[in-house]
């Protein structure tokens, strides 16, 4: 009969304890006492626990990190699913441990802290999407490695993955320029989220460098003050283009400019960020800005075991770049 060998997590169980605390004593970390040390030790000793490797290879194999992300992302916007699926697979390719939690609205607004990092039960935490700044400042008091992914916030600073959304909506901006569009409407709630902040503002200086007219009326709101997106309403005066912060955005644009008797691209264009699904599904294909998320992704991992292993290492706010993908959704007026 074969022997099965002994875990960590088995000898976490006996005692009682998380198999975080585990791995710091049996590798030789701080975050335990060397009393509870000395115990951890011991039991490992009497169940046969075999120790192999250095002590980095194995304190790597054994990372617990926490992925949180707001319920509307996870149940209203399929590319944060995409993101977290990703995510999950690379970390299990880094031999990393990924753990999921959803923080519901009521649980955001009342600061309940995350049940992983409560309980003790990871090593560092992935917020991945806009939180509140309040949400933002408790999770920052557990004294936790903290990663934003796809955001950043001003008030409550941490190292960020992300898009380099200004860059990249000055691209598309100026693509429809280059093909004679002046009138040009942007449609996203900029307050929502840095992302779409940071889109608008590439809009907005290409706009300005172009020397071409940015109208208020022209700003489309996309969603509420919850986040939640909302029936788009267009503007008395139609522009010739639209820019829109998303795919999914773009895709609701379209279909709402088709019901209203447009066609797209001929009176119309639209181009949008992300390359998603929702711009290959769209009727014309949507020219979008893509995200590399494989980029995006390796750098939150290698960043995040970083901080972990060295907690005076800080990577700061890294702009990850992308490439437009050219559709049928723009028509050259030029």
């Amino acid at each position: 009969m074969i022997r099965k060998s002994v875990t960590m997590g088995d000898i976490a169980r006996e005692l009682g304890v998380s198999t975080v605390s585990v791995s710091k004593a049996l590798t030789g970390r701080e975050g335990v006492s060397e009393q509870v040390r000395k115990t951890i030790v011991d039991k490992a000793v009497e169940m046969g626990y075999e120790y192999t490797g250095s002590k980095k290879e194995n304190a790597r194999e054994r990372r617990n990190i926490g992925i949180i992300i707001s319920e509307h992302f996870i149940t209203r916007d399929a590319y944060y699913s995409r993101l977290y699926e990703k995510t999950m697979m690379m970390l299990s390719d880094e031999k990393q441990i990924g753990m999921l939690e959803i923080i519901k609205r009521d649980v955001e607004k009342s600061l309940e802290p995350p049940v992983l990092m409560a309980s003790g039960q990871i090593e560092g935490v992935i917020v991945l999407g806009q939180m509140s700044v309040d949400y933002l400042k408790m999770l920052k008091g557990y004294g936790l490695p903290v990663l934003y992914m796809d955001f950043y916030d001003d008030e409550v600073v941490e190292d960020a993955v992300i898009s380099d959304s200004v860059f990249g909506s000055g691209i598309l901006t100026n693509y429809l320029i280059h093909r004679g569009h002046k009138d040009i409407a942007f449609v996203g709630s900029i307050k929502s989220t840095s992302s779409i902040m940071d889109r608008y503002i590439g809009y907005y200086r290409a706009m300005l460098s172009a020397g071409l007219a940015v109208k208020d009326e022209w700003r489309i709101e996309d969603r509420d003050e919850e986040g939640e997106f909302i029936e788009l309403k267009l503007p008395d005066v139609m522009p010739t283009a639209f820019v829109c912060n998303s795919d999914a955005v773009a895709f609701n644009l379209v279909k709402r400019l088709q019901s209203e008797g447009y066609s797209i691209p001929d009176d119309i264009s639209v181009v949008a960020f992300d390359n998603f699904i929702y711009a290959e599904m769209s009727s014309p294909g949507i020219t979008t800005y893509g995200v590399d998320t494989d980029a995006l992704v390796r750098n939150v991992i290698k960043i995040m075991i970083e901080k972990i292993e060295n907690k005076d290492y800080t990577a700061g706010r890294v702009l990850v770049a992308g490439t437009m993908i050219e559709r049928q959704s723009v028509r050259n007026l030029s």
